[in-house]
């Protein structure tokens, strides 16, 4: 079936369920079997015209995707300025060290400096002589 056969489909239900209905009457009049038993039938004409129809309907196209981009403009790629190492070493700091034994004394604050010096102190065990 194609997509010219759904007109002749669609015109052929309703002849179609009226000579169905018309055999289910004289089969109630003229035979044992009563309309109580037979009204199935249209039940099954209804369900072959709609798979016929069905059948001749085209499918439903998809519905289009967003459009690619369009293409943007490329620059090429980077290339990174070559490596100068800096001037003058490692050591950049403007502060300079103290020379060693210039301070007024021991440190003060680090652990075990705020004690008092082997010697100086009452302490019986320290070593020094009182």
């Amino acid at each position: 079936m194609n997509v010219d056969d759904r007109p002749l489909i669609c015109a052929l239900r309703g002849p179609v369920t009226m000579i169905t209905l018309g055999v289910l009457f004289a089969l109630n009049n003229f035979t044992p079997w009563g309309f109580q038993q037979t009204w199935p039938v249209l039940l099954i004409v209804f369900g072959l015209l709609s798979l016929m129809r069905r059948a001749a309907t085209p499918p439903r196209p998809y519905p289009a995707g967003p459009a690619a981009p369009p293409p943007y403009y490329t620059a090429p790629p980077y290339t990174a300025p070559p490596y100068t190492p800096p001037a003058g070493g490692y050591k950049q700091s403007p502060y300079t060290e103290p020379a060693p034994g210039a301070g007024s004394g021991p440190a003060k604050g680090g652990f075990g400096t705020s004690g008092a010096q082997p010697g100086q102190g009452s302490d019986p065990n320290s070593g020094g002589v009182k």
